[in-house]
This record gives C-alpha cells, structure tokens and sequence, in this order.
C-alpha cells in the first residue's frame, strides 16, 4: 500500500515535469543552438518572408479580414510556432484552407468589415488554439493518426476550387457579397457578369500571366512578390483608382496591439462546431506536412509539442489583433529547400515581415485587389494535386470514396460541416476494417514450417486451423466468431479447432466471451479448442478473466509442437486410418491408409457421447493377475502394437474387428485397448449396441497404463522370468 502510495505522488510528478518541458522548449532550443547555423537560418527566413509576406495579405481577403490581421497572423504565428513547436522546418501563419474555414464560421454570425466580424474572429482563433493546445498537453496526438490523408487531400481540392470561384468577384469586381457556397457565389456571378470591370479584369489577367510565366521559366523567383509589385507600380503610374480599380489601401506601420477576445459564451456556443473543425484540420494538416518534411531531413518528431507550438500560436495571434495559424506546406518546403537548419529560421520569417510591415507599409497602398485575387487563383489551383488524387483513386477504394466525400462535400455543405464529414468518414472506414478482421483457414505449407490460406488444398478432417488477423475486441467478435461458425457448419467433421493468434495483440472482455463460446461450442460437438503463439499480452488476459482455467493450461500449445500434439493425443487414429485419403500434415506421411467403402461402422462420426463402461490401469493389472483375467483386446495398428503393448493383449486392428466381431462371444469379459482410448471407445460402443454386456475399454489407453509405471512393470516383469 505504501508503494502505492509513493507510486502516484512520482507519476503525478512525471506528469508535470513533462507538461513544463511542453513550455519551456524556446530555452531549450535557445541553449543549445549552434551559432554556424545562423546564416543559414537568416537566408532560410528571408526567402520564407517573401514568400509569406504576399501570401499573408492575400489569405486575410480570404476570410473577409483587413490585410493587416494576415500580416500579425504571420509574424506573431510564425515566431511562436517555431519556438514553442517540434519540426525544425515547419512554418506557422495564416494558410488558404483555414482562411476559407474562418469565412465559412464567421458570415453567418457577422458582417465582415465590422467591429464585430474582427471581435469574432478573435474568439474563434482563441478557441482553436485552446483546442489545439489540450490536445497537445494530453497527449492525445496519437489520435490524429486515425484520420486518413485523403481527408486532407479532398479537403484541399474542394477548398481551392470555393477559393478560385470567390475570388472571381474581385477578379472582374463584381459588387456581390462574399459567400462560402459554391452554388450561391456561381449563381450571383452568373447574374452580375455583365458588370464586369475591363480594366480589373486585364489587371488580374496580367498577374494570372506573369505567375505562370515565371514558375515555369524562373521556378526558384518569387513570382507573387514580383507580379504585385508590378501590378502595384501599373496602379501607381496609371493612376487605375481613378479610373475605378480598387486597392488594399495603407498598412499600418505599428506593432501589433494587446487586444483580448470577448469571452461572450453564447458567441462560444455559436462558433464551437467550427473551432473543433478548424482544429482538426489545421492538426491533420500539420502532422501530414510534418511528417512530409522529416523523411526527406531525417528529424525525429514530437507530435504532442507540435500540437501544443500550434496552440500556443493561434492563441497569441488572438491576442495580438491575429487569426486562426495553421502551418504552411509550400512555406514549409521553401525553409527547408533554403538551407534552414533550426527552427530560429522561423522565427527570422517573422520578423523580416515585421520589418517589411515597418518599411513597405504605405506602398501596399497601390495594391490592386484584383491582383491579389490573381495570385490567388493561381495558389487555389495549386491546392488541388492532381498526382496524389490519381494515386489516391487507383489505390484503395476505401481511400477514393474517403477523399471522394470529402470533395464533395466541401463544395455542396457547410465548410465546417463538411470536414467533420471527412473526418467522420476516415474513422467510420477505420472501425469497419478493424471490426472485420480476415479470419482465414490455414494448413500448413509444402516445407511444414508455417502455415498458408491454401483454399484449393483439402483440409483436414478432423482439425480446422485459423489465422486472426486483428484484435478480440467489441467491435470485431461477432465476426470473427460468425466467419468461424459459418465455417465449421459447412465442416461438420472438424470437430478440433487450432487458433493461431500471431496477430493479436489485444483481447477485451467481450473477445474473452467470444473465446468462451467458441469453446463450449466446440465442446458440445464433441470436440475442444486449442491455441497457438499467444501473445503475452492476450495470455495475461486469457489467465486474469478465468477464462484459461476453463480452457486449461495444456490447450495453450508450442508452435513448433501443436500438430504433432494434437496428432498423437487428440485427433481420432482412426478417421486418418481408414477415412482419410488426405496427408495434410508431416505426421501424416508415413501413416498407413485403410480405405474401404464397405468398412462395416462409420468412423466420420463423433466419438460415443454415451457412457461406456471402462477399467482403469491399475484396476485392469489386477484382474489379469486373478484367476478369472479377461482378454484384451489391442484394436491400434500392428506396428503400434509391437513397439509396446500389455502382454496379455491380443492384436486386431479396429478395422479387422469389426469386420470380424463374431471373433468376440456375447458371453465373455473383453478390454479393448488402443493409445489414448479413442479407437477403443468406438470398438466398445459398437459391441454395446448390439447386445455385449461384459464390453469394457481401457481409460486413457496405454498412454494412461505407460503413465501409471505398469509398461515398466511389465517389461521388469518379463525380463526377470
């Protein structure tokens, strides 16, 4: 007890321990950073900043927010990202599928461009970083690991089409209201194209261009930055305000400000179901891109202190006049590609666009919004990857109709909802695989030294061997133990059953259950059940649950002895003898076949259920040493009668026995003896049906008299005479 009691005080202490080192990681990582490494950090940074810096602006109109709400998105989110995260590569700030997200929860609660619409924003990223931060600290990473990539992948595809449709409005500046609908922004687009603004429209057109030509012809240029400084000098020289082109307008040049969310409760309630979905997306999206960038850098990651340095940035962002920061898989891949080496080249991205924001701010005033849209458009078809969707479709259906729905369901439903139904579909098609594990037949291969599904190969008579592979657990009993009953109905002759249980590495009580009727099933047809390669974990089960003194501990069998156990102790000698025209095993081959169609008494039934009258060892070495001894009768195979038998004992093989049964008189005491008391049993029942009364059989055979010391007896016996 006092263990105990000093065991949970130590744990407890663990536990806070571990939960402190989630915070105090930019110590850690400021401690032990290598100073050689911190040009390549600052040249990684730099290049992430223009990258991040157009993209920050043009995500912020994603969701209906000022520019500058992008702008503190990427510099507070990329910093606390990377000091308080795992990946040294992985880049935090506002992305275009959360952008879209935020757009979907928040319209229909507030106007954007209000007070309310920023007040809102605020709180949802509040509660997303909340989420994500819980979820880290709990260590409930691993969870993450049930949704499938085509979740991500479907979601990605349908967000860069919803994207490129919405942004068709500032594209043409079309005055229609912004809308997270597929059908209703192409139904309002379809009714005001007329309206279309020329000059815009030619603006975002020559953007749309020079992307396109310099990611074909100059790859490594950042061709967003150039073609909005193109597009912003256009504005500028021409004067395009006047003449109806709209622009992002002035930046402010301040650091952003301290402003805490209302915590209003019923706006919580309200946004709840969006902050779980932005949640969960935003972690999917992590550990994919995570996980992408540490197999081609070798990092070793931590899942739970990447969740909590995405928690940890979304809700500073709140804090700091910021929104919802999820981490960027092209930023990303760009720090890594630059050089970075430590997660200070996050931090650097950071504050170069903090410094751009300082500098350039005023310039953003010759922004043309339909620019913006252009590079937009142009990333929104970047979203969709063509080659991870046609690997996906070709590989398995399971995967195809996860990313299929999910597609589908981002253009046709609610944003928020339609993740939800990707992630709802990913852990739906997990359970149905994990709850109908292949439960198959095997025998045993051509060299004998492990087992195979062999459907063409005739199966043995007497024995059905499975191979479970998967968990006894609630959700997957009923079919493993319907697939075994429906197998063994169409098998009425089997009545032993080997399970071999390689693969399971968990049992449940309700696996417990099913294991239990299994084997009263297989005890009422006359027969039992035994097991092969256990698991520790599985066998600590069977022996807490009692179900292993039901079983009993020699049914728990070697691998490399179980068929030649069962073999010699359990299966029937006579069905291989006379029945049998299968050698299934290696201990068959040598076995000598009796076939005959005319042989008097089936065999192909199950052992006497009856009482039959029998004698034990010790009871029978005594009445052949009394006046009156009675004959023994040794029904085994002639060869096994002569390695060693009871010396008063005659051989007639079963089958010459019952072929000849007039050999035996109604009126005399006959044993009949055999190895383990199968054969007997049958001889014995077969004279008992018709009318023997002095019929006896040996119990437990000359394995039971060998057991008992009467073969040594016996041979000292004849040795001394």
């Amino acid at each position: 007890m006092n263990a105990l009691n000093h065991a949970r005080p130590a744990s407890l202490q663990t536990f806070w321990q571990t939960t402190l080192r989630f915070f105090k990681r930019p110590v850690l990582l400021a401690k032990s950073y290598p100073r050689e490494n911190l040009r390549q950090d600052l040249l990684a940074g730099l290049t992430v900043a223009i990258v991040m810096l157009p993209q920050a602006i043009a995500f912020a109109m994603i969701a209906e927010l000022p520019p500058a709400v992008g702008l503190y998105t990427a510099i507070v989110g990329s910093i606390v990202g990377a000091l308080w995260g795992s990946s040294h590569h992985l880049v935090t700030g506002p992305t275009n599928s959360s952008s879209l997200l935020v757009l979907a929860v928040l319209l229909p609660i507030a106007e954007p461009g209000t007070s309310t619409y920023l007040a809102t924003a605020a709180l949802l990223t509040l509660m997303v970083g909340v989420f994500k931060l819980a979820i880290g600290l709990a260590r409930m990473g691993i969870l993450f690991n049930f949704i499938s990539d085509s979740v991500v992948i479907g979601f990605t595809a349908g967000a860069g089409v919803l994207i490129a449709v919405n942004q068709l409005r500032h594209f043409l500046r079309l005055d229609i209201a912004s809308d997270p609908s597929l059908i209703i922004t192409i139904d309002a687009l379809a009714r005001h194209i007329q309206q279309t603004h020329w000059i815009t429209a030619a603006l975002g057109a020559s953007v749309l261009l020079i992307v396109a030509l310099l990611r074909r012809w100059q790859p490594k240029a950042p061709a967003p930055l150039i073609a909005m400084s193109l597009a912003a000098a256009a504005v500028a020289l021409l004067d395009l305000p006047s003449q109806g082109v709209q622009v992002i307008g002035e930046l402010p040049r301040g650091l952003p400000s301290f402003t805490p969310p209302d915590l209003n409760l019923q706006r919580i309630g309200e946004l709840s179901t969006g902050a779980l979905a932005l949640g969960m997306i935003g972690l999917v999206q992590t550990m994919a891109i995570a996980r992408s960038i540490s197999s081609r850098s070798g990092q070793r990651l931590d899942n739970n202190q990447e969740f909590v340095g995405q928690g940890l940035a979304s809700i500073a962002c709140s804090l700091f006049s910021g929104y919802v920061a999820s981490s960027s898989f092209s930023r990303s891949a760009i720090n890594y590609e630059s050089g970075g080496r430590t997660p200070f080249a996050g931090v650097f991205a950071g504050l170069f666009v903090l410094a751009a924001l300082l500098i350039l701010g005023p310039l953003a005033a010759y922004i043309p919004r339909a620019a913006l849209a252009g590079v937009l458009m142009v990333t929104s078809y970047g979203m969709i990857n063509r080659k991870e969707i046609v690997r996906i479709w070709h590989g398995t259906r399971g995967d195809s109709v996860i990313m299929a729905i999910t597609f589908i369901a981002v253009l046709l439903l609610p944003l928020q909802f339609a993740v939800l139904a990707g992630v709802l579909t990913s852990l739906g098609l997990y359970i149905l695989r994990t709850s109908v594990p292949r439960v198959v037949p095997v025998l045993p291969a051509k060299n004998y030294h492990h087992f195979s599904c062999q459907p063409e190969k005739a199966p043995c008579p007497q024995l059905a061997i499975f191979d479970i592979l998967g968990d006894l657990y609630f959700g997957a009993v009923n079919h493993i133990e319907e697939t075994i009953r429906t197998y063994l109905d169409e098998h009425p002759e089997q009545r032993y059953l080997l399970l071999r249980m390689t693969s399971v590495q968990h049992s449940d009580i309700s696996g417990i259950h099913t294991l239990e009727s299994i084997t009263h099933f297989m005890r009422e047809r006359g027969g039992d059940v035994y097991f092969m390669k256990v698991t520790p974990p599985v066998l600590a089960r069977m022996r807490s649950t009692g179900y292993l003194a039901i079983l009993g501990e020699k049914h728990i069998l070697d691998y490399d002895q179980a068929i030649s156990y069962l073999f010699h102790h359990v299966l029937d000698p006579a069905i291989c003898i006379y029945e049998c025209p299968h050698r299934v095993f290696l201990e068959c081959q040598n076995l000598p076949k009796k076939l005959d169609n005319a042989f008097p008494a089936p065999i192909h039934t199950p052992v006497p259920r009856q009482q039959i009258a029998s004698i034990a060892p010790r009871e029978l070495w005594d009445a052949l040493h009394s006046p009156n001894p009675p004959r023994v009768i040794d029904v085994r195979e002639p060869r096994e009668f002569k390695q060693h038998h009871i010396p008063q004992a005659q051989s007639l093989p079963l089958f010459q026995l019952l072929r000849e049964a007039d050999r035996i008189a109604p009126q005399e005491t006959v044993v009949f003896v055999c190895r383990g008391g199968r054969r007997s049993t049958r001889a014995a029942d077969y004279f008992a049906q018709r009318g023997y009364r002095h019929v006896l059989m040996l119990r437990g055979g000359m394995l039971a008299w060998e057991a008992a010391g009467l073969l040594e007896a016996v041979e000292f016996e004849e040795g001394s005479t």
